[in-house]
């Protein structure tokens, strides 16, 4: 587990004059926009594939990333090859805004999102694959637009640098740096020596999973388009759809019980499928975080189903709807194919609850995540039989293996760190005058990346009810959600920018 407490950095000669390396944030930069600009070219090529005159807007936001990119590689010429974890956060963090910032141009330049901070909001909703929406007419966008809305989930959800990592030489180290400020959860580790291979390892498993669920959609009767977008989708957990009623417009059971399954698999960490691979079933079994999260699962689907089928026609319909919700908000995913806001009172706040814990670490999925619930908790027993028997020497353990005191005082600062910022962007973004439930909840699912809230924002709603200041704060806590708080607040820090 990675420690975001201390951070010791050393600067270097040519480093002298600033505690981060401008010059690589600068050349790394440039590259993500040209990556950026061949994301385009894909969408534009679904416009002109479907004659959507929106196509030419793509390559003006080509133009525009292209450009802009050429002057920050030119800016980071001569860079030193040298990242400190303290350029891996600031590195992260100027990544995923400036991905966003030109990452909407298509919708702003096409003015079929006219406002910028409606553009950024949904742009930023789609990479951090959180999946809040401010369109009250999904399917009147063009298929390019669509396909790059669904696209950006597929994108964030590995995550951006980890795709660099494939093409872009760097040193291991140096890799192992920004792995650490993006990965969500509080591990981030390499399944082989070389970060390199991990990354192309991480999106080979990645990738096979989206395409196996495209084929398995196709069966179930989706179109090809719609296939594609709804598994970017799933896999990035983040759950734009391709209509305003999402899911629940397909009516199928065979499509609800795929993406139900599909959304767990995608939150659990993917360490677990690479030892899979090599045929160690019996470590991947073995990994606790796992073990709790498919029984956390278990046991919120049979509450859930039992809380609500006396308004229900069948007990299987009440298992079948509490399984794929519950699968969409434990895994931050979003989708819904009923209005959960009306369920009674004990599972829409079980539902809160599950927003709050998320997924696993290591995974595509948001919230706390499971492996820190499991650090709280035992540190909570552990406290009370200390109580009891003060001179007792007890130990945290993960996986049988005692924690170190760093891991521990890293999981706890998060986690206060978690509810104190909650708590501020409430009540900062209650200044709109909407209610509690309402704010809390929005406040919630764009921290934990999941979309979907209560009330006013729930999941039948959209976020057009915020004003754009507060759109612009709940921005913000996606993406201080998303690069799991300290990255955002690196940038805010003097210490860093010194000269």
């Amino acid at each position: 587990m990675e420690d975001f407490v201390s951070i010791n950095v050393n600067t270097g000669r040519s480093r002298t004059n600033s505690l981060i390396n401008r010059k690589m944030i600068f050349r790394i930069l440039g590259i993500l926009l040209f990556m950026e600009a061949a994301m385009f070219l894909v969408c534009a090529s679904v416009s002109w594939y479907y004659r959507e005159k929106e196509y030419i807007y793509f390559i003006y936001s080509i133009l525009i990333n292209v450009g802009v990119g050429g002057v920050l590689l030119l800016l980071g010429r001569n860079a030193p090859n040298m990242v400190t974890r303290r350029d891996g956060y600031c590195i992260v963090a100027f990544t995923w805004l400036l991905f966003t910032a030109f990452g909407m141009l298509p919708f702003y330049l096409s003015g079929e999102i006219p406002s910028i901070t409606d553009a950024f909001f949904e742009t930023m909703s789609g990479f951090t694959t959180t999946g809040a929406t401010i369109l009250d007419d999904i399917e009147a966008l063009p298929y390019g637009m669509l396909f790059w809305r669904s696209f950006t989930h597929w994108v964030g959800g590995m995550g951006v640098l980890v795709f660099v990592l494939m093409i872009m030489p760097m040193e291991n180290e140096n890799s192992m740096h920004l792995i650490r400020a993006e990965v969500p959860g509080p591990v981030a580790g390499k399944l082989v020596p070389r970060m390199k291979k991990t990354s192309i390892i991480l999106y080979g498993i990645y990738t096979a999973m989206t395409a196996i669920l495209v084929v398995l959609l196709l069966f179930g009767g989706m179109n090809v388009f719609d296939a594609f977008a709804t598994a970017f989708g799933t896999a990035g957990t983040g759950g734009f759809a391709t209509s305003s009623v999402g899911i629940a417009g397909y009516d199928s059971a065979y499509i609800e019980i795929v993406l139900g399954i599909f959304m767990l698999l995608f939150g659990v960490n993917f360490n677990a499928y690479y030892l899979i691979l090599i045929k160690r079933f019996t470590d991947a079994l073995k990994i606790e975080e796992i073990q709790w999260y498919f029984g956390i699962v278990g046991v919120s689907v049979i509450a859930i189903a039992i809380n609500i089928c006396h308004s229900l026609s069948s007990v299987s319909v009440s298992l079948r709807q509490a399984f794929f919700q519950v699968s969409s908000i434990i895994t931050t995913t979003g989708f819904a194919t009923v209005d959960f806001d009306k369920w009674p009172e004990f599972s829409r706040h079980l539902l809160v609850l599950l927003m709050i814990i998320g997924a696993c670490s290591g995974s595509t999925g948001g919230g706390i995540k499971v492996s820190r619930v499991i650090v709280m908790v035992k540190s909570f027993f552990n406290e009370i039989r200390h109580i009891i028997n003060p001179s007792s020497v007890t130990a945290v353990r993960a996986n049988g293996k005692p924690m170190d005191k760093e891991t521990l005082i890293a999981v706890r600062v998060y986690v206060a760190s978690y509810f104190i910022l909650i708590c501020l962007f409430t009540l900062v973004i209650s200044l709109n005058g909407l209610d509690f439930t309402t704010n809390l909840t929005a406040v919630l699912s764009c921290f934990n990346n999941i979309g979907p809230g209560l009330n006013l924002v729930g999941p039948m709603s959209n976020f057009s009810c915020y004003a754009d200041w507060a759109q612009v704060i709940l921005s913000i806590a996606m993406l201080t959600g998303r690069l799991e708080i300290f990255p955002m607040f690196m940038l805010f820090s003097k210490s860093v920018h010194r000269r």
